[in-house]
Protein backbone atom coordinates (compact mmCIF):
# COMPACT_ATOMS: atom_id res chain seq x y z
CA UNK A 1 0.00 0.00 0.00
CA UNK A 2 1.15 3.13 -0.66
CA UNK A 3 0.71 6.37 1.58
CA UNK A 4 0.60 9.71 -0.32
CA UNK A 5 2.18 12.39 1.11
CA UNK A 6 0.41 15.71 1.57
CA UNK A 7 1.37 18.36 -1.40
CA UNK A 8 3.59 20.54 -0.24
CA UNK A 9 2.72 24.96 -0.03
CA UNK A 10 4.29 26.69 -2.93
CA UNK A 11 7.29 29.05 -1.81
CA UNK A 12 6.62 31.91 0.16
CA UNK A 13 8.77 34.51 -1.66
CA UNK A 14 9.42 37.87 0.02
CA UNK A 15 9.05 40.99 -1.76
CA UNK A 16 11.29 44.16 -0.88
CA UNK A 17 9.09 46.42 1.66
CA UNK A 18 9.34 49.76 0.41
CA UNK A 19 9.34 52.13 3.83
CA UNK A 20 7.90 55.81 4.06
CA UNK A 21 8.58 58.14 7.01
CA UNK A 22 4.89 59.10 8.73
CA UNK A 23 4.38 62.62 8.68
CA UNK A 24 5.33 64.28 11.78
CA UNK A 25 2.17 64.49 13.61
CA UNK A 26 1.18 68.18 14.50
CA UNK A 27 -1.43 68.36 17.63
CA UNK A 28 -5.20 70.05 16.52
CA UNK A 29 -5.81 73.14 18.14
CA UNK A 30 -8.68 73.75 20.02
CA UNK A 31 -10.79 76.58 21.29
CA UNK A 32 -13.93 76.55 22.69
CA UNK A 33 -17.08 77.98 21.12
CA UNK A 34 -17.35 80.57 24.38
CA UNK A 35 -14.05 82.34 23.38
CA UNK A 36 -14.81 82.32 19.36
CA UNK A 37 -18.03 83.73 19.94
CA UNK A 38 -17.15 85.91 22.64
CA UNK A 39 -20.55 87.34 23.99
CA UNK A 40 -22.09 86.57 20.50
CA UNK A 41 -24.69 84.51 18.77
CA UNK A 42 -23.21 84.70 15.31
CA UNK A 43 -19.67 85.10 13.79
CA UNK A 44 -18.38 85.22 9.98
CA UNK A 45 -15.54 83.63 8.75
CA UNK A 46 -14.50 84.49 5.73
CA UNK A 47 -12.47 81.35 4.01
CA UNK A 48 -10.99 81.51 0.47
CA UNK A 49 -12.88 84.25 -0.71
CA UNK A 50 -16.24 83.24 0.56
CA UNK A 51 -18.48 84.28 3.98
CA UNK A 52 -19.16 81.60 6.36
CA UNK A 53 -21.23 82.20 9.07
CA UNK A 54 -21.23 80.43 12.21
CA UNK A 55 -23.99 80.58 14.42
CA UNK A 56 -25.32 79.12 17.78
CA UNK A 57 -29.11 77.66 17.32
CA UNK A 58 -31.76 77.80 20.45
CA UNK A 59 -31.16 74.35 21.05
CA UNK A 60 -27.53 75.64 21.94
CA UNK A 61 -26.00 73.67 18.52
CA UNK A 62 -23.44 75.02 16.04
CA UNK A 63 -24.49 75.47 12.93
CA UNK A 64 -22.08 76.37 9.54
CA UNK A 65 -23.99 77.67 6.68
CA UNK A 66 -22.15 79.51 2.88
Amino acid sequence: MTTALPATPPAITAHAATIVAAPALVPIKRITSASLMEDGREIEIEHAGRIYRLRITQLNKLILTA
